[in-house]
């Protein structure tokens, strides 16, 4: 079931973040690191209402967080509307949930919960070497807008779109 984060999530979620970074780094994705993302960054997506999870047998299978905030870096890319879209942030799934659906399952939720704010437009992006989160966002019906620089890494991110 999916439900917003409160605080008494975070802790799991900083012990997912900390198994996600030790398996990226295994295939050379920087995209986080101990710098970023922190607890801070998830404490005030919750204190937002922006952060979820996905929760199953009263564990945390994973976390998604939405908001309508684009990052500056949008600016500059071929985006194919201008209309008002929700933005898919920060997202990992629990390593004892993998390959169950749940990743899968918060891109639909974020596609709902976008609906139910009259909004068809969806925008998210991830490092180039990222191939999970490439993968899942062409898996979900996302099309690749561009690349940009973000957060000083030295490959670029890929940009993403969804018309709902």
């Amino acid at each position: 079931m999916v439900r917003k984060a409160s605080m008494e999530d975070l802790a799991k979620i900083i012990d997912i973040i900390k198994d996600t970074v030790a398996e990226m780094k295994t295939y050379g994705n920087t995209q986080w690191d101990e710098n970023y993302p922190q607890a801070r960054d998830f404490a005030r997506d919750i204190e937002k209402g922006d952060l979820y999870v996905d929760e199953r047998d009263g564990e945390v299978a994973g976390f998604i967080c939405v908001n309508q905030v684009e990052p500056a870096e949008y600016s500059g890319l071929n985006w194919s509307s201008k209309a008002q879209a929700m933005v898919v942030h920060r997202m990992a799934v629990n390593p004892k949930f993998r390959r169950q659906g749940v990743a899968v399952g918060m891109m639909s939720f974020a596609d709902e919960l976008a609906l139910s704010r009259a909004v068809r437009y969806m925008k998210t992006d991830t490092y180039s070497v990222n191939p999970k989160m490439n993968a899942l966002f062409v898996k979900c019906g996302y099309r690749f807008v561009g690349e940009m620089s973000f957060l000083g890494k030295e490959k670029p991110f890929n940009v993403y779109e969804k018309m709902l």
